[in-house]
């Protein structure tokens, strides 16, 4: 009986756990992309989106590449993002780390075949706006927009990525 109790109770805490992730799920996995960005132009890159810390935490690892342009040397940007369910709202949100120094909180909001990570922050910042919608059960499209104090957000990158294939 104790063997019975204990594989329902792990079946509970799995299911709890994917249950957790539902609005996000058409993210997990591993992408490819392509696209482009305000200031390096045409670029290619990958990021993954994968479930950590016994399922508490989904981790985003990003990376983007950008060949020489115009005078402007190639350049690596990389990031990661760790996702969580806030402790006393249990609302969607983010913590974001890149390698130019930037950290950015984001609320998440899903909304079916989207999720749209809004920064938080002082009004005399500027604001951040990712969305990720679904283009399919292997497609997406990504946009990243910057809104300086007081203005519109604008488009910074605009990409399209495909699941790549176990």
């Amino acid at each position: 009986m104790r063997p019975l109790l204990t594989i329902a109770t792990l079946l509970c805490c799995l299911t709890a756990c994917a249950q957790d992730w539902v609005p996000l799920e058409f993210l997990i996995g591993h992408w490819t992309g392509e696209g482009t960005n305000a200031d390096q132009g045409s670029g290619t890159g990958g990021f993954s989106f994968t479930p950590d810390l016994q399922g508490k935490v989904l981790l985003r690892r990003n990376f983007a590449e950008y060949p020489k342009k115009d005078g402007k040397p190639a350049y690596r940007h990389d990031d990661l993002m760790i996702i969580y369910h806030d402790g006393a709202t249990h609302d969607l949100s983010a913590i974001y780390f890149d390698n130019e120094e930037h950290i950015i909180h984001y609320a998440i909001k899903p909304s079916g075949n989207s999720a749209v990570f809004l920064s938080e922050g002082p009004q005399d910042a500027p604001r951040f706006r990712l969305t990720y919608t679904s283009a399919g059960p292997d497609h997406l499209k990504l946009k990243f927009e910057i809104a300086p104090p007081g203005k519109d957000f604008a488009t910074y990158i605009e990409a399209s990525a495909h699941r790549d294939k176990p």
